[in-house]
């Protein structure tokens, strides 16, 4: 006689089992990386102190070479912050991101609309830089604020794209949702994962003559 159990309804099952008596069950998320809105890929068992599934769907342009990117996986609820960031280093430079975050297993199948991408200025500017392979960059240039950017962020340490793992820093316009990214966190985006040691965040200047900047924690 067959079983009539669902399986979205085994999974809520497990779920509530391993809450109500304690057995620290692993999250399973889906896991993938590819070009467009959306990618698919195998729900995995996600690594110890991982306890949420995320969806990063984000739009970019380095150097003026522009991509759309998605990424599905594992990381911690505490460094997840969903909805929308938008950072811009320069005029051909900048990232914008839609995130959800969520905890159940395989929760974050599925997809989330693409980020809007207002690239109107918005009369702000902020110290500008970015540095790979170091962390530290001076910010000698200056990038205009477009969009709901109002804020000045300093974000320094690692970024890792597949096995390879190297130093980073950056400055420029950011909306006030990237501020909640804190030191030591690992924060994806949809093409690289982070892992911040310096997150600084500042209230952007108007347009006008340039001013001393500002400083964070010490380099």
């Amino acid at each position: 006689m067959k079983s009539s159990t669902r399986p979205g309804t085994f999974l809520l099952a497990c779920t509530l089992l391993c809450t109500l008596v304690g057995l620290g069950c692993s999250l399973s998320c889906e896991m993938c990386k590819g070009s467009g809105p959306t990618c698919s890929g195998r729900v995995k068992t996600c690594d110890e102190g991982k306890d949420a599934c995320v969806i990063v769907v984000g739009e970019s342009s380095t150097k003026g070479h522009h991509s759309v990117n998605t990424y599905k996986g594992c990381m911690k609820f505490s460094d997840c912050y969903p909805g929308f960031v938008s950072t811009t280093m320069g005029p051909k430079d900048y990232m914008v991101s839609n995130t959800h975050c969520c905890q159940g297993d395989g929760c974050n199948r599925g997809s989330v609309p693409p980020p809007q991408n207002n690239r109107t200025e918005n009369g702000l500017q902020c110290a500008s830089c970015i540095q790979p392979f170091q962390e530290t960059c001076p910010g000698t240039e200056m990038a205009s604020c477009v969009g709901q950017e109002s804020r000045c962020v300093y974000f320094a340490g690692s970024v890792q794209a597949g096995i390879i793992r190297t130093k980073f820093a950056t400055r420029g316009c950011a909306t006030e949702s990237a501020c909640a990214s804190r030191p030591g966190a690992q924060v994806p985006s949809a093409s690289y994962l982070y892992y911040l040691r310096r997150a600084d965040c500042l209230p952007a200047r108007p347009h006008g003559p340039p001013a001393s900047q500002p400083r964070g924690r010490a380099e």
